[in-house]
């Protein structure tokens, strides 16, 4: 008769099984979507556009290195005023200075492509915020409990290691769902039209080529 086998260590409990999901934090659309996302899943404030977007003005006004007109679509010191004017919407390279001044990963998820592009990785930061984007809009993202009001909501997690894969699953049931019931917007071939001259406007890419020619930068729906 074979000796039984020593009971094996109760394993610690994993992140994903700590009773948290995630959550979409609807951030007001109001030009500032990115800057106050980034804001509430950093310091928990959706009062840091102002704030945040003279941090990449000064960020980029310190840089003509890198930030050239080429990379920015605009000199560099128009690009500086045009950053400040709370009309103008962020993108990609607000993320990718929002990430280095805060010293954090900012995982930025595609309703629409239901991709992740994750800003200031392979620098070695060791924790991840989270963004939701529907092709026009930025949303926070973060974890809580159940019925758990906001102020419980867990916005910052690690960047690498079970907790992060654990964190980065969550979202992406999120990102699924959302895809799912079609929350995002086609920004390749929906329908704008210029608000300033009345031209109407198939996808962004028309609407960029518009701006650059015209200078006009208002544009809506329809």
């Amino acid at each position: 008769m074979s000796s039984p086998s020593a009971p094996s260590a109760p394993s610690a409990p994993s992140y994903q099984d700590d009773g948290t999901v995630a959550v979409r934090r609807v951030i007001d659309s109001d030009n500032s979507c990115l800057f106050n996302a980034v804001g509430y899943v950093t310091s928990r404030s959706l009062k840091e556009a102002p704030r945040l977007r003279r941090v990449i003005a000064d960020a980029v006004a310190g840089d003509t290195f890198t930030y050239t007109e080429g990379f920015l679509g605009k000199p560099n010191a128009e690009y500086c005023a045009w950053i400040m004017d709370s009309q103008h919407w962020g993108g990609a390279v607000e993320l990718s200075i929002l990430a280095k001044h805060h010293r954090k990963e900012i995982a930025a998820y595609d309703i629409q492509t239901q991709r992740c592009d994750v800003y200031g990785t392979g620098e070695g930061y060791s924790e991840r915020v989270m963004l939701l984007y529907d092709g026009l809009h930025y949303d926070a993202m973060a974890l809580t409990y159940e019925g758990a009001p906001p102020d419980m909501d867990i916005t910052i997690v690690p960047s690498t290691g079970p907790e992060a894969d654990a964190a980065d699953a969550k979202a992406r049931r999120v990102v699924a769902e959302a895809h799912a019931a079609r929350q995002f917007t086609d920004t390749a071939n929906f329908t704008l039209r210029c608000l300033v001259c009345q031209k109407g406007l198939v996808g962004e890419k028309e609407a960029v080529e518009h701006a650059k020619s015209t200078g006009h930068q208002n544009f809506g729906e329809y």
